[in-house]
C-alpha cells in the first residue's frame, strides 16, 4: 500500500516509480505476470499515459471540460463542485492493470501509471499494488 499526498489540489501524479519497484522485488529478471494498481477512493482514479509532456495538464484540462467544478452536481458535501469527483471514477476508472515481462513493467516507451484526483478535499491517497504472477 502506497500513500500519496496530493496536497488538496487537482494533481495527476506519477507512481510508475514506485509501481516498477514493486514489481522488481517480486522475483527478479524472469518474472512474469500482471501488476494491478487500485485505488480504494470514490473520487479518484488510476490512468495509463504519457507524463511530462503536457498530457498530464491536457489531461486535467479536459477533465475540468466535462466535470466542472460548480454547482450543478447533486452530490454537494465538500468544496464546491465536490460531487465531480465523485463521477471521475466513471471516466478513470479506479484501476490500471499492467503485464510484467521478464521483472519489468510492459509499458510504452511514453506511457507512465498515474493517480489521477480531482478532489482537492482530501490531501492523502492510498494505492494498493498487487502482483499476480503467472
Amino acid at each position: 500500500m502506497l500513500t500519496v499526498r496530493t496536497g488538496g489540489r487537482e494533481v495527476v501524479h506519477d507512481l510508475t516509480r514506485e509501481c516498477t519497484a514493486f514489481v522488481r522485488g517480486r522475483g527478479g529478471p524472469s518474472c512474469n505476470g500482471l501488476l494491478h494498481v487500485f485505488v480504494p477512493h470514490a473520487t479518484a482514479g488510476v490512468a495509463v499515459l504519457e507524463l511530462g509532456a503536457g498530457s498530464d495538464d491536457d489531461l486535467l484540462a479536459a477533465l475540468r471540460d466535462l466535470l466542472p467544478a460548480d454547482d450543478r452536481w447533486r452530490h454537494r458535501h465538500g468544496s464546491p463542485g465536490h460531487g465531480r469527483s465523485h463521477v471521475l471514477p466513471a471516466l478513470v476508472p479506479p484501476y490500471a492493470t499492467v503485464p510484467v515481462v521478464d521483472g519489468e513493467l510492459a509499458l510504452g516507451t511514453w506511457q507512465s501509471i498515474a493517480l489521477v484526483d480531482l478532489n482537492v478535499d482530501n490531501e492523502t491517497r492510498s494505492v494498493r499494488l498487487s502482483f499476480l504472477p503467472g
